[in-house]
């Protein structure tokens, strides 16, 4: 078994929570997104993050608008919507909840 799988899967497991609070900050343009979440090294291609964002809207947690750049076509920045912040605050209790379950199995001592 190759540990590179299970980061990816555990990576996975944490990005459409992460791409959540990158929105919640403020409306966000995906390669500003893909930017920040690279930097941060949870290693994300386009090829991930567009359709997640797709599903988050079809899903009611995400809205957009289309905004006119002068660099180019226009430019479609993504919100949260009242519920996507509140789904998001459920998922920011169950993270609070898995670190803090998770750092009790890494410390418990053997008896």
């Amino acid at each position: 078994m190759k540990v590179e799988n299970t980061q990816v899967q555990m990576r996975k497991g944490i990005l459409e929570f992460c791409i959540l609070e990158i929105i919640a900050r403020g409306e966000a343009y995906a390669s500003d997104m893909l930017e920040e979440l690279t930097s941060a090294k949870m290693i994300v291609v386009e090829g991930t993050l567009y359709p997640l964002l797709t599903r988050l809207k079809n899903a009611g947690l995400l809205d957009y608008a289309w905004v006119e750049s002068s660099a180019g076509p226009p430019r479609k920045y993504y919100k949260l919507t009242e519920s996507g912040q509140s789904f998001l605050e459920l998922l920011r209790q169950t993270w609070t909840e898995l670190v803090a379950s998770t750092e009790f199995i890494i410390n418990k001592k053997k008896a």
